[in-house]
């Protein structure tokens, strides 16, 4: 059996290359592409899944807006998160808590990305920015006490958000995020 190929869309967030080696330690065929490539780019390569990073800030997103929206199952994380909201129908706002802090999240429902982490973990985020209203058709995974939209997904289609980074060593269960995400895109 091929390794399943798995694209880190870079938005240029300071754990981008960590996200990637996470993958790859994973056992995965993980490759980090440019926010700017073309979605034709994208799907040439045939990955099982994408995963966009989090990002300074949504103007050096790239065509992110247009790549968020391929056919293929998607992890987007802090960034990648708020992309995925914006592209989908829902809002963000600036957050009363910038910069990283360790946050207490409640799992308000596993569903397939956050199986076997909740009812509660502790995770490594920043709130600079984030989702405060879902997109049609996405419901809430997680929540905090500084943030109500933690974690989110599409109700149908195999589309998740999280706030925080599973990618980094202060986040609890974070490689399990990954490992969940990956056995999403084995089932596509």
């Amino acid at each position: 059996m091929d390794k399943q190929k798995i694209l880190v869309i870079n938005n240029y967030g300071q754990t981008c290359h960590l996200i990637h080696r996470s993958l790859r330690d994973l056992g995965m065929d993980a490759k980090l592409v440019p926010n700017t490539s073309s979605a034709e780019d994208i799907l040439r390569l045939e990955p099982d899944g994408l995963v966009f990073s989090g990002g300074p800030t949504m103007e050096r997103a790239g065509n992110g807006a247009n790549l968020i929206k391929l056919d293929l199952p998607i992890l987007g994380i802090c960034l990648g998160h708020q992309l995925m909201a914006l592209a989908y129908g829902g809002e963000l706002r600036t957050g009363k808590y910038g910069g990283f802090a360790r946050v207490d999240i409640e799992v308000v429902d596993e569903d397939d990305i956050l199986k076997g982490i909740g009812p509660a973990t502790k995770v490594w985020a920043s709130h600079q920015d984030e989702v405060s209203k879902l997109p049609p058709d996405f419901k809430l995974l997680a929540r905090s006490g500084i943030c109500d939209i933690e974690a989110m997904c599409h109700v149908k289609k195999p589309l998740y958000g999280v706030q925080w980074h599973p990618e980094v060593s202060h986040t609890e269960k974070g490689i399990d995020l990954l490992k969940n995400f990956l056995e999403v895109c084995s089932r596509q």
